[in-house]
């Protein structure tokens, strides 16, 4: 993926995860899903958003968190990621975490042709992430490839 300010730099696998992991600490503090949070901020300004990620890298990510909500009028929810049962849980794992987990998913199920955040909507929409998004189970601790299995099956049952 070519960087939209610069086009003789390519965006790369860090600047994804920057921007999941952005995600991620958006959804939370907004009590939204990622889904939500990339439809509200839209394929185009995903792509500005990644073009800057290398920038951006370099801000406190409150600020950049902040600014986001700010900028594109992202609106409060009722989903409380951190809802868990602690008698089952007692870390959730962080937006850092959970950054990686998404990018690496995005990464392996890249389809060609696809940019990044074409990727990035596609799996955000997919119907293991309620699964891997409830703390409750493992779903997000498993390995990578077996994360990708799930993926393709759409469920964990069947791989």
């Amino acid at each position: 993926m070519t960087n939209k300010f610069f086009e003789e730099e390519t965006i790369t696998k860090n600047d994804l995860f920057f921007i999941c992991y952005m995600v991620e600490r958006v959804a939370r503090k907004i009590h939204q899903s990622n889904a939500y949070v990339i439809d509200a901020i839209g394929y185009e300004n995903l792509v500005r958003e990644i073009s800057l990620a290398e920038v951006l890298h370099c801000e406190n990510p409150e600020k950049v968190q902040d600014d986001w909500i700010d900028n594109y009028k992202l609106k409060s929810g009722n989903f409380y990621i951190e809802n868990v049962n602690r008698e089952l849980v007692d870390k959730i794992p962080t937006a850092t975490q959970m950054g990686k987990v998404y990018s690496r998913l995005i990464l392996q199920t890249l389809e060609e042709g696809e940019d990044f955040i074409q990727g990035m909507i596609r799996v955000y929409h997919s119907k293991i992430v309620s699964i891997i998004d409830d703390y409750n189970t493992s779903a997000y601790y498993e390995p990578s490839y077996i994360l990708k299995k799930a993926y393709y099956a759409g469920n964990f049952n069947d791989i």
